[in-house]
């Protein structure tokens, strides 16, 4: 078939089987409307690929097939599948119980999707390989996030992934390269009509209701005008689609009725299984052979034991041009002849005429085993539809619950809530609502409503019996981050009215809450240990962990650490994809404060990878608003306005508090006061990153002459250094106390006494090298006011040294000028050695760090989410920059080179 008009899009084909080829992984998403050309694009795709040895693996999305989890991944890799034997043995588990080919239950859906990366790298490894997916907005969600997931993590792999879409349709690709499909242009449409050798007379009419849709004019060119229908005599036409979506009912209605009939069981079976389409046509009293005509008009083929239909609409009009009667049998015939309890359930659905409870409980039985594969969002739509096929209130009340569950563990808390609210209106039960609540506040809480949310659970704790407990602390979260005290208070008092709770991680969660409750009273004392106990006691990978860390941002860096780094290697190790970008951040927080600038970079560049691939779009602005910390310190100005999103609940508080940075870098002090308090001010006034800000405030607030104004938060932050036991926020606490004191009467020596400790402390500390730098260099402007220069070069030497290797330009600046002002001859150059791990890109970097520690290419790839291949090819592209050429020179050449003290 000649495609015209399309050169554009075969050369972009053509390149992308080339890189596949040539061990350059890439993939392609065709957008467009019913008819553009799309399939025929895929066609071409596929003879190229498979004239040029590629191993071809095809799949087809189907409407009704959206709620079977894995569906459509299985229909792709079926020929592949005895290779899933080579993969680490979570992927292969994972991989197996998605398909449904083995035991194992309930994988991390992303899981699934580093398996489908890892199996067709293998694949790749003998020949290269290419992934069709037609109609990709119908495949259902498990599939498509595997296949995402995949996608996105092509590299060095012989793999081309090239998905076909309609452009009015749901297929979110975000971060793939997309190709919108246009109509074609009145020359083109000429060429193809020529091809098809269309009587003049009626050229114009053929073009003009064709609309350029290529298939349009295929269909309306080789059936005559009378295909194009009618005219319209006002307004716009319909599309071209369901024109042609017309012609093509007309010429199945034009068929025989055995042919129309068994079209019609093809078109209800969405795996167009041969012995399945055959067991059900002899129920109904028909037989393959009456494909005939339909074979002979072009519209199907059978091919390899399936029934291929020639293009998606005519597999529509093949379904819809047929009685409602006729399909219901259809679907009957289909249900009883089916081997898969999963379509049984689906076909019993369609043939369904009203409200059925032995249909609605397969269908329910079907969202169970979504669960298990790991397809919670088709587990929700399936317990959806179940529930409306459910004739009494109480068990259509508990499907939609489930429904609801299923759709917050997918990640849909939208959809999630608008369940829950259904179901909520259908039951007068105490114990259920108040479940259900529990699910609607996931969505006030995302919807920056922590107040709300907090509120609801209040409201409804008492009456549940299964979540009571577990719905007052996570009140009382949303209440910290929403900076609602009395709610925080409300939620630790009734937690205390239920008594003991039953074993020792409840009992530490539930005293964790007053803890929460003392420190929003800035009683610290008080309110930082059974924080502490919950987080260093708490089970890994546990609920209560998982709370703990939550409510861990202000605790000591030594205590947080630790857990955190088991965390993550624990969601590695298990394959729990999902919750990294969580983990990952909290991480990224601890490195970004220790100033380890590169490694936080690395970590948010990992966290934003999969909390795209995860649909987590909130949790990227919060990351972003992280990072902008670095450019903060560096004074680029239009990087930090680049990263920050205001909003978020506290994670928009991080990007407030680095543009505030930025101001004070900057000179511009009133701005950072006025910043500050208005941040304080909003519901996340109780957030970490604030608390760490005091320092910005208080200076601001000193040069400006207004020190009043940084009183309060200078005495919450004291508070809060003596209970946390730091060294470096008892060195921050000790300098905020000699900037508010120097102006007093007899201030100077108090104030020095302040800086001497403060200093001495930093010396003890681990980490914090920015504050230890800002302490250094405020001193020595002290002391030199004092007329002590040669005391003071000594500290702003140090506090030089620390901000060049943070690459704090505008700091060291203002160092250097204190430095001459001080009698230094010559401003100090920067006095650090380059980092050899500075060359590597944040990947590249992450790579070499696990090989130096012995760890091997396979494990790497299982850990990172990459394939082997990949791995390999990083590691090839760092050596040279590391001056090396194998693993083990690895360790020696990252170690940083010494920092020689001026």
């Amino acid at each position: 078939m000649t495609l015209y008009g399309r050169q554009k899009e075969l050369a972009a084909l053509d390149a992308l089987l080339g890189a596949a080829a040539d061990g350059r992984g890439q993939s392609l998403v065709l957008r467009g409307e019913a008819g553009i050309g799309k399939s025929s694009l895929l066609a071409y795709a596929e003879g190229e690929a498979r004239r040029r040895g590629f191993t071809v693996l095809r799949a087809v999305g189907w409407e009704a097939e959206r709620g079977l989890a894995f569906a459509a991944l299985h229909q792709l890799l079926r020929p592949v599948l005895d290779r899933a034997g080579t993969l680490p043995q979570p992927q292969a588990d994972a991989l197996a119980a998605a398909v449904g080919t083995g035991a194992a239950e309930g994988p991390d859906r992303f899981l699934v999707g580093l398996a489908v990366l890892s199996l067709l790298a293998e694949v790749g490894d003998g020949e290269p390989v290419l992934c069709l997916v037609d109609d990709a907005q119908w495949i259902d969600e498990p599939s498509a996030d595997a296949l995402l997931f995949a996608a996105r993590r092509l590299g060095v792999e012989r793999v081309a992934l090239l998905f076909a879409a309609r452009d009015d349709a749901g297929f979110p690709a975000a971060g793939l390269p997309q190709s919108a499909l246009s109509r074609l242009g009145r020359d083109d449409a000429l060429a193809l009509l020529a091809g098809l050798d269309v009587p003049a007379a009626v050229r114009d009419r053929v073009l003009r209701e064709s609309l350029g849709n290529p298939l349009a004019l295929r269909e309306f060119g080789a059936s005559g005008p009378a295909a194009a229908g009618r005219p319209q005599a006002a307004g716009q036409p319909l599309p071209a689609a369901d024109r042609v979506l017309a012609a093509y009912r007309g010429r199945v209605l034009a068929l025989p009725e055995r042919t129309r009939l068994m079209l019609l069981i093809a078109a209800a079976d969405s795996r167009s299984t041969l012995r399945y389409l055959v067991a059900a046509a002899e129920r109904l009293e028909v037989e393959l052979a009456d494909l005939a005509a339909a074979e002979q008009q072009g519209l199907v083929a059978v091919v390899g034991g399936f029934v291929e239909f020639r293009h998606p609409l005519i597999r529509t009009a093949a379904y819809t041009s047929a009685p409602h009667a006729r399909r219901v049998a259809v679907h009957e015939a289909l249900a009883t002849t089916s081997g898969d309890p999963d379509c049984r359930a689906r076909h019993l659905a369609s043939a369904a005429t009203g409200p059925d409870e032995e249909v609605a409980a397969e269908l329910a039985d079907c969202a169970k085993r979504a669960l298990a594969r790991g397809g919670p969002a088709a587990a929700a739509d399936t317990y959806a539809e179940a529930a409306r096929l459910t004739p009494d209130a109480a068990p259509r009340v508990r499907r939609l619950t489930a429904a609801a569950w299923a759709a917050q563990q997918a990640g849909h808390a939208e959809q999630a809530a608008e369940l829950a609210e259904e179901a909520y209106k259908q039951t007068a039960d105490t114990d259920r609502r108040a479940e259900l609540a529990y699910v609607r506040s996931f969505w006030l809480f995302e919807k920056d409503a922590a107040p709300e949310a907090g509120a609801l659970l209040i409201s409804h704790a008492a009456d549940s019996r299964a979540y009571g407990r577990e719905m007052l602390r996570a009140a009382a979260t949303y209440a910290w981050f929403g900076g609602d005290v009395a709610a925080l208070h409300r939620a630790a008092d009734l937690l205390e009215g239920y008594g003991d709770a039953p074993g020792a991680d409840a009992r530490r969660a539930d005293r964790a809450v007053r803890g929460l409750a003392h420190m929003a009273a800035d009683d610290f004392a008080r309110g930082l240990p059974p924080v502490a106990d919950l987080l260093d006691e708490a089970a890994v990978g546990s609920a209560t962990r998982l709370q703990a860390i939550s409510s861990a941002s202000l605790l000591p860096d030594d205590v947080q650490l630790p857990v955190i780094t088991e965390e993550i290697d624990f969601a590695r190790g298990d394959g729990i994809i999902g919750r990294l970008p969580y983990l990952l951040h909290v991480l990224a927080r601890q490195q970004l404060y220790a100033g380890d600038h590169r490694e936080a970079a690395r970590t948010v560049t990992e966290a934003a990878a999969i909390a795209r691939d995860t649909g987590l779009a909130m949790r990227i602005g919060r990351l972003h608003n992280l990072l902008a910390r670095i450019p903060a310190i560096a004074g680029d100005e239009e990087r930090v306005r680049t990263l920050v999103t205001p909003g978020m609940n506290a994670g928009g508080n991080y990007g407030v508090t680095a543009l505030a940075l930025l101001d004070l870098g900057r000179g511009r002090y009133e701005d950072v006061l006025k910043r500050l308090a208005e941040a304080r001010a909003g519901a996340a006034r109780y957030s970490a990153a604030l608390l760490f800000a005091t320092a910005d405030e208080v200076e601001a607030a000193v040069r400006l002459g207004a020190r009043d104004r940084a009183l309060p938060p200078a005495r919450r932050f004291a508070a809060w250094a003596a209970a946390s036991g730091q060294p470096w926020a008892r060195a921050v606490a000790l300098r905020n106390e000699a900037l508010l004191v120097a102006a007093d009467a007899g201030g100077a020596a108090k104030a020095e006494a302040a800086y001497a400790e403060a200093v001495r402390l930093h010396t003890e500390a681990v980490g914090r090298p920015f504050e230890r730098a800002r302490t250094e260099l405020l001193f020595g402007e002290h002391l030199r006011r004092e007329r002590r220069r040669t005391e003071a070069r000594t500290h702003l030497r140090t506090a030089l040294r620390l901000f060049d290797g943070l690459a704090a330009a505008p700091w060291s600046d203002r160092v250097r000028a204190e430095l001459r002002a001080a009698g230094e001859a010559q401003a100090t150059a920067r006095a650090t050695a380059q980092d050899p791990a500075d060359r590597l890109t944040p990947q590249e970097l992450q790579v070499v760090r696990l090989a130096a520690e012995g760890t091997s290419s396979r494990e790497i790839a299982a850990r990172l989410f990459l394939s082997p291949r990949t791995v390999e090819y990083h590691l090839y592209k760092a050596y040279p920059k590391l001056g090396v050429t194998s693993r083990r020179e690895l360790p020696a050449a990252l170690a940083p080179p010494a920092s020689p003290e001026p």
